[in-house]
């Protein structure tokens, strides 16, 4: 069961299939994430959407071997373009609910997370091919 968990082919498809879905999400929901986008970037809606059909593109390069490389350095950069999505989303979270809240933590704990990711997509699509 580990072996399965940490090869690289089925992190390969985990991650073509995650970000499919959450490029899925932009277009079910783009309040949620145009809500998080910082104030400083403008038209919060398009870039929800660009956003989105980039996670899905990317998603589906992943899953294809001809694309893969390229897909996952497109990745790369958008989970890096949309850190400061991230930040703002945790100081949100903060002059909301207080520091020392459920939810907050949970965002904070998330920032580093997001260079989790980006070294899983790393790992499984750049080092293993």
């Amino acid at each position: 069961m580990i072996q399965f968990l940490t090869s690289p082919s089925t992190s390969q498809y985990l991650v073509g299939i995650i970000f499919m879905m959450m490029g899925i999400l932009h277009f079910l929901k783009p309040g949620v994430f145009a809500a998080i986008i910082p104030d400083f970037i403008p038209w919060h809606k398009a870039m929800v959407y660009i956003s989105g059909v980039a996670e899905i593109a990317g998603g589906l390069g992943v899953l294809l071997p001809p694309y893969r490389a390229m897909a996952a350095w497109g990745l790369l950069l958008l989970l890096l373009a949309v850190f400061p999505a991230n930040i703002n989303m945790a100081v949100q979270a903060i002059q909301k609910t207080g520091l020392l809240s459920w939810y907050a933590a949970l965002t904070i704990l998330r920032l580093p997370l997001q260079f989790v990711l980006m070294y899983w997509v790393y790992w499984a699509c750049l080092l293993q091919t």
